[in-house]
């Protein structure tokens, strides 16, 4: 168990590149998805994703309440509704933004051990699965911001 370094935003391009597919689900996996929930934990985050501790794979790690949700090579593969709010990221502390985002979403993705899930989330869990895969894809949620 141990923490992690959160990448912040405007300090490191990582967090603006697109990141590769995981192929390997093995103990080092483990150990670095373990880290990333004490990691969000300790900082009082609702997700983590690979690239805000400077690893540039397809994985991200999510709790807002009802416990851990891991996901290796996660796709959102359907959309419903809308919503708008508060935003924020450990990547960007001390920055809220509204966002819109679906209200519900479902999600195909693989677990630790390589075994193909299906989350489905709405309202905040919905939030964060779409936060954290656009993590994955080089998108800050500050990208979503309308500009004035």
């Amino acid at each position: 168990m141990a923490t992690r370094i959160i990448t912040q935003y405007g300090k490191d391009p990582i967090l603006k590149k697109v990141c590769r597919t995981q192929l390997n689900f093995d103990e080092r996996l483990a150990e670095i998805l373990d880290d990333m929930a004490d990691t969000m934990y300790a900082a009082d985050g609702v997700g983590l994703a690979a690239p805000q501790v400077g690893i540039l794979r397809r994985y991200c790690v999510i709790d807002i309440g009802d416990g851990i949700i891991e996901l290796i090579n996660p796709v959102i593969v359907e959309k419903k509704g809308e919503q708008c709010g508060q935003e924020g990221c450990l990547s960007v502390p001390g920055v809220y933004e509204d966002v819109t985002r679906p209200m519900y979403v479902k999600v195909r993705a693989q677990n630790r051990n390589g075994e193909n899930i299906v989350v489905e989330g709405e309202g905040l869990l919905a939030r964060a699965l779409c936060h954290e895969i656009d993590h994955l894809d080089g998108i800050v949620f500050l990208d979503h911001v309308k500009k004035v």
